[in-house]
């Protein structure tokens, strides 16, 4: 999709402005890190930390009050419709990978993205931990640590990550050529490894949500994959439910393969 002068220079203000913004709420993340947070239990069985909360108010007051005509979507914010009649919208997970925070894991980062239109235009993964940044924007590439990234061709051996009955139900001579990668805490770093090539690709079960997946989104498209659900299209983020359904990342024809795994899932 082109970007003209004008919008591109607004896309790189708001890249800029995440990016800030999850560098310092990265910070405030750390503060708590391996040092007993205070945790409560939501429905579901998910774990929240003082540090999810903090990391989201600061993220809710500095990228609001930048934007105020922006919409907010974050998994620790209770969901106000008011949202669906912002043309761009915040799309945030504080902490993604709580249990790997708690747990004293380095694999889990705050993840921002913005929305436009159904679509990721720019997204940052702040990873304070292991000492990574992960970001893109529409048409600008995609980076580590300022460096470019790209997803790499599958060889004869694909390393790939997700559940196990989702790997097994891929066409025998593809799966004949799986390796398994081990499980990976933070969903959205999971993807940024797809990303930067580390692995190849990976399942997502159903049930994860739009704040997890929309920021490694845009970095996974920018690098040269993509994240499919089971109509074969991309997900659309921002929506009134912001719940999503099986999806796949990666590329070329391993993805194709896939996707169609995904179309005999029920959900």
């Amino acid at each position: 999709m082109p970007v003209n002068d004008a919008s591109g220079q607004a896309l790189a203000d708001d890249r800029s402005l995440i990016a800030r913004a999850a560098r310092e709420a990265g910070r405030i993340a750390m503060h708590y890190f391996r040092n007993d947070p205070e945790v409560w239990w939501k429905e579901g069985n998910s774990p929240v930390s003082k540090a999810d909360l903090e990391v989201d108010l600061f993220l809710r007051r500095t990228l609001t009050e930048a934007r105020p005509d922006y919409g907010w979507l974050s998994e620790e914010t209770v969901d106000s419709k008011e949202r669906l009649s912002a043309a761009r919208t915040f799309v945030v997970d504080p902490i993604d990978g709580t249990r790997a925070f708690i747990e004293g894991r380095r694999v889990w980062c705050v993840s921002v993205a913005v929305v436009e239109d159904g679509r990721a235009i720019a997204g940052v993964l702040e990873c304070p931990a292991s000492g990574e940044t992960f970001s893109a924007a529409l048409g600008a590439g995609a980076r580590r640590d300022g460096e470019a990234i790209t997803v790499r061709k599958p060889g004869r051996e694909l390393l790939m990550a997700g559940p196990k009955p989702m790997i097994k139900a891929l066409p025998a001579e593809v799966f004949a050529r799986v390796a398994p990668h081990p499980y990976v805490h933070s969903l959205a770093y999971r993807l940024a490894m797809v990303a930067e090539g580390r692995m190849d690709a990976t399942f997502v079960r159903p049930a994860s949500h739009d704040w997890d997946v929309a920021a490694a989104d845009i970095i996974l498209a920018e690098a040269g994959g993509l994240i499919v659900d089971a109509t074969g299209g991309r997900p659309r983020y921002g929506g009134p439910n912001p719940r999503l359904g099986p999806l796949a990342a990666g590329s070329g024809h391993l993805l194709e393969s896939m996707a169609g795994v995904l179309s005999g899932i029920r959900v």
